[in-house]
């Protein structure tokens, strides 16, 4: 139903893709739209399982602080779900060691914690809490392949089945072939007749692959001013089942690169069934070398052998997979968008991975479209322009941190230069010194990478006395 046969304004909302960004975008619709369509390519699993839409999923996630209170605030009681559902909650101190370039963070008395599981027990849960909502719709198997519209405002989108879509991804093989069809985008092989959505509101949640960007040179519309930083990660990862009696001290181990393990990184956490995932990373010029023998080569030239001593003894439960997430894109709608469209999630703005921050900026994306279509009463142009502007503002410190701290590794393209960041990397440098011993400044430096504080915290003048006096 679309706002010709409905109310103005709160006919029908149609969300391109119906990964995590997705749901959380049409569950934040609800009440504001009459009817909301989720298209999603996948067909969906019936319990927790890989799916060929969501290739990054079988590589260590990360939902920090700021993110699990937007999603507590879109679904009360999620976190109860989650570890209902075997997600282990892990204090970012305490249970969490954490190896940064200056040496081991000091301990304190931790105020946050995250919610630790394989992105498969995230999504369903989410996935069933939305489906709770009888104003939302699924088309499954199907695909966008165009928008319908004009250069001034896009009025919905053209869709069609694909052939034999399932997606669940059900054997360990399908994870390798997921990789390669999320590579062909939202136009990819389908099969079915091509057939029109018309709708008062167009949100792109299709990720990394979304085709948007043609779709709207096709209406007449001006490319939407964008920005990029190519590190070029490479992931590898594997999952282990946890030893009996195991006991690292802690919960979770995450290292980070420092000269000459140059580009280098792992991270260890606890997920459900009594298993560790482990991912290592490593940017351009050091990859992780494809299958078990680049997994455990990678894993040697790690600065610190906390995690190869740590599964010495641990079985492995998974093979080993790869991952290249390609470059980091932050996308500015509120520019110029036409109306009846915005981006959320990575449609809108995609992250090195490395730094865990894409699925919060997703939530808190999704926060911000539920705020504004409380705040406009529907799902109006109004809507749609407050949601782009707080979209955009989600992502603005996030991407100011990943591309500063990209910035460090020479082979690194794009991103920012010149004496202003040369002075943030000595700044931030000393932030880290002192994080070695001084609990304040460790708190305030995770209240930041945990996206519930800005940057400026760290020029509280408690926490700055300690960082200049190191």
């Amino acid at each position: 139903m679309t706002s010709t046969e409905g109310t103005p304004g709160r006919g029908t909302a149609v969300v391109i893709g119906g990964g995590l960004a997705g749901l959380a975008a049409a569950w934040a619709l609800r009440g504001a739209a009459e009817r909301i369509v989720v298209v999603e390519r996948d067909r969906y699993p019936d319990r927790p399982r890989f799916r060929a839409g969501v290739p990054q999923a079988r590589h260590g996630h990360l939902v920090l602080e700021a993110g699990h209170r937007a999603l507590e605030e879109l679904m009360p009681g999620i976190k109860h779900r989650l570890t209902q559902a075997g997600a282990e909650p892990v204090a970012v101190s305490g249970d969490l060691r954490w190896l940064s370039a200056a040496g081991w963070m000091a301990d304190y008395p931790a105020r946050m914690a995250f919610l630790s599981c394989t992105r498969p027990v995230l999504d369903h849960a989410v996935l069933e809490r939305v489906r709770t909502e009888r104003s939302i719709e699924f088309l499954e198997g199907t695909e966008v392949v165009g928008l319908l519209g004009s250069a001034g405002a896009v009025t919905g989108v053209r869709v069609r089945a694909r052939g034999g879509a399932g997606g669940t991804a059900a054997d360990p093989a399908d994870g390798e072939r997921a990789e390669g069809r999320a590579a062909e985008g939202a136009g990819g092989a389908g099969r079915g007749e091509v057939r029109e959505i018309p709708a008062d509101l167009v949100v792109d949640a299709a990720g990394r692959t979304t085709a948007t960007a043609a779709w709207l040179a096709e209406l007449g519309c001006p490319p939407v001013p964008e920005e990029r930083v190519d590190a070029g990660v490479a992931y590898s990862s594997r999952l282990f089942h946890r030893p009996a009696g195991a006991d690292l001290g802690c919960k979770a181990v995450y290292l980070q690169t420092k000269a000459p393990h140059a580009g280098r990184m792992g991270v260890l956490l606890p997920v459900e069934g009594d298993r560790w995932i482990v991912s290592l990373a490593g940017m351009r010029g050091a990859e992780p070398a494809p299958g078990e023998a680049g997994f455990a080569e990678h894993l040697d030239g790690l600065r610190d052998p906390s995690l190869r001593e740590a599964l010495r003894s641990a079985e492995p439960a998974s093979e080993v997979r790869g991952f290249r997430p390609g470059p980091s894109v932050r996308r500015h709608y509120e520019h110029n968008a036409p109306a009846g469209l915005l981006a959320i999630g990575d449609a809108a703005s995609t992250f090195n991975p490395v730094y865990g921050q894409g699925i919060t900026v997703a939530l808190l994306g999704a926060l911000a479209l539920r705020r504004s279509s409380l705040r406009h009463g529907g799902i109006g142009p109004a809507t749609a322009r407050q949601a782009r502007r707080e979209i955009t503002a989600a992502s603005k410190n996030p991407w100011i941190m990943a591309g500063a701290e990209d910035a460090r590794f020479p082979a690194t393209t794009g991103g920012p230069s010149g004496a202003l960041v040369k002075l943030q990397h000595r700044f931030l440098d000393r932030v880290l010194a002192a994080a070695t011993h001084d609990a304040e400044v460790t708190a305030a430096f995770h209240e930041v990478m945990s996206l519930v504080a800005p940057p400026s915290l760290l020029f509280r003048p408690t926490v700055l006395a300690s960082v200049l006096r190191g």
